[in-house]
């Protein structure tokens, strides 16, 4: 099957970027027939969308945190996909049933927060259950007695695939169900879809799919689904090389859930195949957005070569995300990558303060007579 060409042929032009909010998904619901399931601190709707007759129960939720908007425009891709009249569509609505809230956290996703508006993480909510986003959650899930979970999020660039110096571009976990991290039949489930799943990514993006962390905390939403006995899988849409605004890193989503519901159609769950879960690597802290190396600095008179990393802040501005550079770390990057590495080879570190890089300044400086580093990007502009 050519995914990529899926992908193509059903992605929602109309969504883009990484400002998602109701306003952008609304006018794309009034195709369908959905239903108002409750609403946001605010007052905001939050919407379900319900499609299939099969016997197989899918629940997939995404933008429970307002800030991680990627596998929201893949599900509306998604989306497109199940409803088209082709026989690949009519088939997933035959044998599933699809209960689908594409913006749980919406006055999140206005704001461009993790959390909702009472400040509260709706993914540490699980237990408490104090907002009216994590009732609706669960009054979804208690209706709808779903077979499998899909819990849909973003992740910052800052995660690898362990060591190997690549992005994590899609992290995947079968969530714990109790303190030992025991796999039982229902965590062996989703298991088996996550190995599937990136079976067929290892094909597109080799070494760019990571494991997530699996410590077990009840009060997270799928590790409380896990311990509910329904299989729970956490998507995790995580950067690909230059992708910033997660266009690519949306197909890759896409052919994530494609191939998961492909599986789950073919393929009677039985066998083992934990060991190939537990083979993939598992996330790691290890990028930066940029790495300076090599940068000679005057410190107190004193002349030394030293390493510096800066990180991008996203920034709601007018309405869409704008990326700040801003340094992050100084020395230590030993076991550390760059997206982006800028060799100094020994060329002068200038800006227009101090003469030196300091935590959380803006990554505008000078290297040597020649450089011009603004917003952590060489500029394009030749020095005056």
């Amino acid at each position: 099957m050519n995914y990529s060409a899926f992908h193509e042929k059903y992605k929602e032009s109309s969504l883009f970027g990484r400002y998602i909010t109701l306003k952008h998904i609304e006018p794309l619901l009034t195709k369908f027939q959905v239903q108002i399931v409750g609403h946001s601190v605010l007052g905001k709707p939050i919407y379900q969308y319900k499609t299939g007759t099969g016997p197989i129960k899918i629940l997939m939720w995404s933008q429970m945190h307002g800030n991680e908007s990627t596998t929201t425009k893949a599900l509306f891709d998604f989306i497109n996909l199940l409803n088209a009249d082709g026989e690949l569509g009519k088939k997933m609505r035959s044998e599933f049933t699809f209960c689908l809230l594409p913006m749980l956290n919406p006055d999140g996703a206005s704001a461009y927060t993790r959390e909702n508006a009472n400040t509260v993480d709706l993914n540490r909510d699980a237990q408490n259950q104090s907002q009216p986003e994590s009732r609706v959650l669960r009054q979804v899930f208690e209706a709808f007695q779903p077979h499998y979970c899909y819990n849909l999020h973003d992740q910052r660039t800052i995660f690898g695939v362990a060591d190997t110096g690549n992005p994590a571009t899609v992290s995947f976990l079968a969530p714990a169900y109790n303190e030992a991290r025991d796999i039982n039949e229902v965590r062996t489930k989703a298991i088996k879809v996550i190995v599937a799943m990136n079976k067929v990514l290892q094909q597109l993006i080799p070494n760019q799919v990571g494991r997530f962390d699996d410590s077990f905390n009840i009060n997270c939403v799928g590790d409380t689904f896990q311990y509910l006995n329904v299989p729970t899988i956490l998507f995790e849409a995580g950067h690909f090389q230059h992708d910033y605004q997660r266009e690519t890193t949306r197909k890759y989503i896409f052919i994530a859930l494609l191939a998961g519901i492909q599986f789950l159609s073919n393929t009677d769950i039985v066998g083992n195949e934990i060991q190939y879960y537990l083979e993939i690597p598992q996330n790691k802290v290890v990028f930066y957005d940029f790495v300076y190396k090599n940068v000679k600095i005057n410190y107190d008179g004193i002349e030394k070569i030293i390493n510096f990393a800066a990180q991008f802040k996203e920034v709601l501005t007018k309405d869409a995300v704008t990326f700040e550079a801003r340094i992050a770390q100084i020395e230590q990057l030993e076991n550390y990558f760059g997206h982006v590495v800028i060799d100094a080879k020994g060329a002068r570190y200038r800006d227009d303060a101090d003469g030196f890089p300091k935590i959380d300044q803006k990554a505008d400086f000078y290297l040597g007579e020649s450089m011009k580093i603004v917003n952590g990007s060489i500029s394009n502009h030749n020095m005056v």
